[in-house]
């Protein structure tokens, strides 16, 4: 297997070592105060502070008398003299001017209290300094920087301030303010440490910066800092982010060169990498690599390798890859038992999926909110809810509380099965616990009730929904629009788009085709010529689906011809037909009756590669039933197992009216004990059908024996008695 380390020449240019080492950070930048050139004023005043300090008086006590009098000199002079008297002594002059909420410090004040908190290793002082300068208005980086420079050596500070000057912008997500002021600091001779560097990379990186983060990185060699294993790491994962997995051989040989070799970190992120992308045979060449430079892989490593089996249900790979785990010594954790949890669930397989739970129980693992919210979904996806509630319940003996995310799973498993009352109930549990529903809950809902016709429920949802604060998403509206218009109310879907737009919620096709479908039904074509204009002109171009509902729509009407029309140009605009819009075509055909054009589309269908499914036979059947031309039926029956599709209850009800109708009582008879025995349930148009038969043939015996048999099977009956 070739190597997952493939080589090609990249962006990056690589220097040879140099000899390392920190530059003096500050050259002649000082404000002088080592001469102390202040005012007779200023000196008495700073002595009163430092007075004042050594004899503890509390900030409350000193700042009403000088606050409104503290220069930047004062500060300075106070600092400065601190730093050579009594450095403790200036960290709580410090923590005094930054508790002074109606002092205003200048921006050398700052840089000298800054200076002092890194003296005495005050370091989250120090940052929190640097960050009330970097957010005040109408600093640059550039007066911030020189300003730290010039007090730098006044209060005998040290080089790991503008480190932290580095890693604050970088952690408050100020990135082009971190480079700004690596250059500027760069510029000036000032050098940061290879941990700032880091800090820097790093950060770019997250953000996929990567030409800015290798820019800095080419810096480092030049400013004479050593790079580290981490460094190492960073720009690792900076080419795996980037897909520039042919680089990564050049990058590692040249960093062994400089004496930097890959850890388990490294090949941990290259393992990650390799698996996001599923390149997993890769994975496990890293994996043995790794063993044999004497590095022992960890879990995460091989949980990463274990996802992607799990994710393709190589099951037999999992087995063996869990086995080598284990006889490394490694036990699984919680990830890698959800791990195979999350594979077994989206399998389906409730077995091995149970059976990991227990395992995970066995070890003495405490299962976590994943473990439960895979269990959960996978019996709310089976409608299995009294086991999904089983789960519900044993999240909270361990100590789990619910979130939103298994709440609603629960609800949308209630709406599956079609038990309403019981999501409803849910959501009341939900709220009662403190969790509140959030879009995805209440859309949840609304379809739920959407799908069991209770469109009055749903808009009772919605309408609560828009109560509590929730907005209503895309998902929403459309589930609503689609609701309204499939009991018939058209008008109102369509002013429940209007909200939609209004609130500035984007329909797609999918919003439209509901609509057009919903007033094609109503027959109102003035509407659905107006909702196609005002489709194309949002920019929305109509779909395959778009225009099989108006050439269901002219079908419907019996007017092919136009409907054939809208077929040309749907093929002209290279939008190919699917198998719907070819079962739709067939079925106009076999209404208007004529059959030879519904055959021919037939066989056009076969040879433009779609395949013929149930209703494409069960709609020619019913053509060729309507025509009395039974033997084609037969024939065409025939075709249809041949081809792998059974025929159902519809394709049989009509065979059977077919004979029926032509007084075959006999044939009808014996295409009803073919559905029997064929283990097909006869519906009440079945036994309705030949019982009429049967008395339009004048065989009142067997229509009676019928119509019991239709009375013991439940049903109630519709025929001539």
């Amino acid at each position: 297997m070739a190597s997952p380390l493939r080589v090609k020449t990249r962006r990056f240019c690589f220097s040879s070592p140099l000899p390392c080492f920190r530059e003096s950070p500050i050259r002649s930048r000082s404000l002088g105060l080592e001469e102390s050139p202040v005012q007779s004023s200023t000196f008495y005043l700073s002595e009163k502070i430092i007075y004042e300090l050594e004899r503890g008086k509390s900030p409350i006590q000193l700042l009403p008398d000088t606050s409104m009098r503290m220069s930047s000199f004062v500060v300075l002079d106070v600092l400065y003299k601190c730093s050579r008297k009594s450095p403790l002594l200036g960290q709580k002059f410090v923590a005094l001017l930054a508790e002074g909420s109606n002092l205003r410090l200048s921006s050398e004040s700052l840089g000298g209290m800054i200076h002092m908190s890194i003296q005495n290793r005050h370091t989250a002082e120090a940052q929190s300094l640097i960050l009330r300068m970097v957010r005040r208005r109408g600093i640059s980086r550039l007066k911030i920087v020189d300003t730290l420079i010039s007090t730098y050596h006044s209060c005998k500070s040290n080089p790991s301030v503008f480190d932290l000057l580095i890693r604050t912008y970088v952690q408050a997500r100020k990135l082009r303010e971190a480079i700004e002021a690596f250059w500027l600091l760069r510029e000036r001779g000032v050098s940061v440490s290879i941990n700032a560097c880091n800090s820097l990379l790093a950060g770019l990186v997250q953000m996929d910066w990567f030409d800015m983060a290798w820019k800095i990185y080419r810096e480092v060699p030049e400013v004479r800092i050593y790079q580290n294993v981490y460094t190492l790491n960073i720009m690792i994962h900076a080419l795996c982010k980037d897909g520039e997995f042919e680089d990564i051989v050049v990058f590692l040989d040249d960093m062994e060169k400089k004496g930097i070799f890959p850890d388990l970190v490294t090949y941990r992120t290259l393992v990650d990498a390799h698996c996001h992308i599923g390149h997993v045979e890769e994975a496990i060449v890293l994996l043995d690599l790794m063993v044999s430079k004497g590095l022992k892989p960890d879990v995460s490593t091989y949980n990463a390798i274990l996802n992607v089996f799990c994710r393709t249900g190589n099951w037999e790979k999992v087995k063996e890859l869990k086995t080598r785990m284990l006889g490394t010594g490694l036990a699984p954790n919680i990830s890698t038992f959800n791990i195979l949890l999350a594979g077994y669930c989206k399998d389906g397989n409730v077995k091995d999926a149970v059976g990991i739970f227990q395992e995970i129980l066995h070890q003495g693992i405490a299962p976590d909110m994943l473990t439960f919210s895979h269990l959960i979904c996978l019996f709310t996806k089976k409608g299995d809810m009294d086991s999904a509630l089983l789960y519900f319940r044993e999240m909270g003996d361990v100590g789990l509380i619910p979130d939103n995310v298994i709440y609603t799973m629960l609800i949308g498993g209630f709406c599956r099965v079609g038990l309403i009352s019981e999501a409803l109930k849910m959501r009341d549990t939900m709220l009662g616990h403190g969790c509140i529903p959030d879009v995805v809950t209440y859309n949840t809902m609304v379809n739920g009730m959407c799908k069991e016709g209770r469109i009055s429920d749903a808009d009772m949802m919605y309408r609560e929904m828009m109560e509590r604060g929730v907005t209503p998403d895309y998902c929403t509206f459309t589930t609503l629009i689609h609701g309204y218009c499939r009991e018939g109310n058209a008008e109102k879907a369509f002013s429940l788009f209007n909200t939609m737009v209004s609130k500035n919620v984007r329909p797609d096709v999918v919003t439209y085709n509901t609509l057009i479908d919903g007033f094609c039904k109503e027959g109102d074509t003035e509407k659905v010529k107006k909702l196609w204009d005002d489709m194309i002109n949002r920019g929305i171009l109509p779909n395959c689906v778009t225009y099989t509902i108006l050439i269901d729509n002219h079908c419907s009407r019996g007017d092919v011809g136009k409907a054939f029309k809208l077929w040309d140009e749907m093929i002209r605009k290279g939008i190919f037909p699917n198998i719907v819009t070819y079962n739709t075509i067939i079925k106009g055909y076999c209404q208007s009756g004529n059959l030879l054009r519904a055959e021919e589309f037939f066989v056009k269908m076969i040879s433009d590669n779609i395949v013929p499914d149930r209703i494409t036979y069960n709609t020619l059947v019913h053509g060729f039933v309507k025509e009395q031309k039974m033997h084609e039926v037969l024939a065409l029956v025939k075709k249809m197992e041949i081809g792998g599709i059974t025929p159902d209850i519809v394709t049989y009800n009509a065979i059977i009216s077919g004979f029926c109708v032509l007084g075959r009582m006999q044939e009808a008879h014996q295409v009803f004990k073919k559905i029997v025995a064929r283990g097909i349930l006869p519906d009440r148009f079945t036994y309705t059908t030949l019982i009429n038969g049967y008395i339009a043939a004048e065989n009142l015996k067997e229509a009676f024996r019928i119509h019991d048999e239709m009375l013991h099977k439940g049903f109630i009956p519709d025929d001539k008695f």
